[in-house]
């Protein structure tokens, strides 16, 4: 069905297609009987994976972007996803960069995205997780005792697959309070998600990457780490911290991102977020500016994965995300010790078949 749809999606503008596709989704997710159907039709074999204290059905997830408001989490669990990471959610809501902002490279089966963390916001995104919130605006009206609040959504709104969701800083505020930022999504966020991951990567907010620097980013996870402890004893949860890092570090600038995460007892690590490199690009539009990802991320995500698999040495799981078209490409990541793979570009190109298949292949 994808090949049929496909060429009348890319006739679209990337950004207007992306939005098409996920309010389907969304749709598809709120209807029960469409929901079963693209569950049956999508339904990948159960290979369980323990990681970070958690169960997954396999180790295929959606990585963040795809639904940065968390507004179609069920119709994507019915796509076979083990778990999907929502976001980049950020404290106040923001637009992001202006338009044009995503870029398809067909002939490089890539993507350039300068999105700039666009995000209605962490209250919104509460509510998308939580509608028993809402229920205040019905007593003050109506005067209709509400729904207690719920501490954590149940499985309905999650499909059965695995929630994380993907945290980051506003544009407007400086690295020097950005730890600020954080400690509040993590309060706001720790009693909905399975998981919550740290993205310091994105190239598409100025600064943010230097947070990935060894000072800065131990100071800042050591903060979420004392606030994690007392969010876990409030809610009588684990709380697991995974922090997501850029493709485009050096050997000893990855090093020492990976020994703050460790000092800091973070659970994970993401690797690798989008590339600033426009190396062996093909297309015309390689000059636009904005983080690419897709095939030719593969090789360079692929060396990022053997490294930090090296320097962790088993100490903490590491997810693998990053120029993962084929099946082939997920299987190779796994067998390298990677312990779960996220996809989002590959969708784009292949459909959402391509988590069965992936789930199949290895």
């Amino acid at each position: 069905m994808y090949n049929l749809l496909r060429p009348y999606l890319f006739r679209l503008d990337p950004e207007r297609a992306h939005a098409l596709t996920l309010h389907a989704l969304r749709i598809t997710g709120n209807f029960a009987p469409l929901r079963w159907i693209f569950t049956q039709q999508f339904k990948a074999p159960s290979k369980p994976v323990e990681a970070f204290g958690l169960t997954f059905k396999n180790p295929v997830g959606l990585a963040a972007g795809y639904d940065k408001d968390g507004i179609a989490i069920r119709g994507l669990a019915a796509l076979g996803f083990s778990h999907i990471e929502i976001g980049t959610v950020t404290p106040r809501p923001q637009a992001g960069n202006p338009s044009p902002r995503i870029f398809r490279l067909l002939e490089d089966e890539a993507v350039i995205n300068r999105m700039g963390f666009p995000s209605k916001g962490s209250e919104f995104v509460q509510l998308k997780l939580n509608p028993s919130l809402r229920s205040g605006w019905f007593e003050n009206v109506y005067g209709i005792q509400p729904r207690s609040k719920k501490k954590k959504i149940t499985s309905i709104h999650k499909g059965g697959a695995i929630l994380g969701v993907n945290l980051g800083k506003n544009k407007d505020t400086p690295n020097e309070e950005a730890v600020l930022d954080y400690l509040e999504l993590l309060q706001n966020f720790a009693g909905y998600a399975d998981y919550l991951a740290i993205n310091v990567s994105s190239p598409n907010t100025v600064g943010l990457r230097d947070l990935q620097g060894r000072a800065a980013l131990e100071n800042l996870l050591t903060h979420l780490h004392q606030q994690r402890l007392i969010e876990e004893m409030k809610l009588e949860k684990r709380i697991p911290i995974l922090v997501k890092l850029a493709p485009d570090l050096s050997v000893s600038e990855l090093d020492d991102s990976i020994e703050a995460i460790l000092r800091s007892k973070m659970d994970g690590i993401i690797v690798t977020n989008t590339t600033l490199s426009r190396e062996g690009l093909r297309s015309s539009l390689k000059g636009e500016s904005g983080g690419l990802s897709g095939s030719p991320l593969t090789a360079r995500s692929e060396a990022v994965l053997h490294q930090t698999l090296k320097r962790v040495n088993g100490e903490v799981p590491v997810v693998s995300v990053g120029g993962i078209m084929h099946p082939d490409d997920a299987k190779r990541r796994l067998e390298m010790g990677a312990a779960l793979v996220q996809v989002y570009t590959g969708l784009i190109y292949h459909g959402p078949g391509l988590v069965r298949e992936i789930v199949k292949a290895f």
